[in-house]
């Protein structure tokens, strides 16, 4: 996929991977929309990068139909989502166990089926966020490592619809194989298991390997699009010392 003039809408693309991911896009030349809930972290970006905005709450299935509807992007990058409550299983209350079931899975329902139901153009691609915690758990986070898994099942079962109808749309899962300093959720997990391990952040996050930091990510996300050896794949994982690898091979 060619990234120049290309357009692009990035849920929560005002902060952290979504930030990342942003410009990366936005220095390929993609035309760029992002949508978030924070006026200010709007602003913010789109004063520095010169994107378009739109203040929206991810988990509003009208609101995720009428942007689509009005922007129509060729590609659609799902990195909306909650912090998870940091905590042991017998710690955690049904609210905060559920709160990423709650926002990350109800927006990934209602973006994806919009993007089948707009329908988006022959050709475009819907990258679905996911993280490592779907492939190994994450016992101190709740049900973030259940939505997490969730939201890639989701988007096998949208890229099956899409073929089956003919629509030419690929869904496909990112999933970063380690936490990630400087965005929020990787803050707070490391927070949590080094605190558990006795180590520090540093420590905790230096067993990863090579850091993957929110831009890096966002040029492995721009190669993935642009490179045509990824076109077909459903999954893939990313890393700092590995770089993208497949997860899950074309149906």
């Amino acid at each position: 996929m060619e990234l120049n003039n290309r357009t692009a809408l990035v849920t929560g693309g005002s902060r952290g991977l979504g930030l990342g991911l942003v410009e990366a896009l936005v220095d390929r030349g993609a035309k760029v929309t992002v949508v978030a809930r924070t006026a200010s972290d709007l602003d913010a970006v789109a004063r520095r990068l010169g994107v378009a905005t739109i203040s929206a709450d991810v988990t509003d299935r009208a609101a995720a139909v009428r942007i689509l509807s009005e922007v129509r992007p060729a590609i659609l990058a799902l990195n909306a989502g909650a912090a998870p409550s940091m905590a042991a299983l017998d710690e955690q209350s049904w609210e905060s166990f559920g709160n990423v079931w709650d926002v990350d899975v109800k927006a990934g329902l209602y973006w994806m089926q919009a993007a089948l139901g707009t329908p988006l153009a022959p050709g475009s691609r819907v990258l679905v966020s996911s993280s490592g915690a779907a492939l190994s758990g994450s016992p101190m986070s709740g049900g973030y490592a259940g939505a997490k898994r969730m939201l890639w099942i989701m988007a096998n079962y949208a890229d099956g619809i899409s073929a089956e109808r003919n629509l030419g749309i690929r869904f496909q899962t990112v999933v970063p194989r380690q936490m990630i300093g400087g965005t929020g959720i990787g803050e707070a997990g490391a927070a949590a298991y080094s605190a558990k391990r006795g180590i520090s952040v540093e420590q905790f996050l230096a067993g990863f390997g090579a850091p993957l930091p929110p831009r890096k990510y966002g040029e492995h996300l721009a190669t993935l699009l642009a490179d045509g050896r990824y076109a077909d794949d459903r999954a893939f994982g990313l890393g700092g010392d590995s770089g993208i690898t497949v997860l899950e091979a074309a149906a």
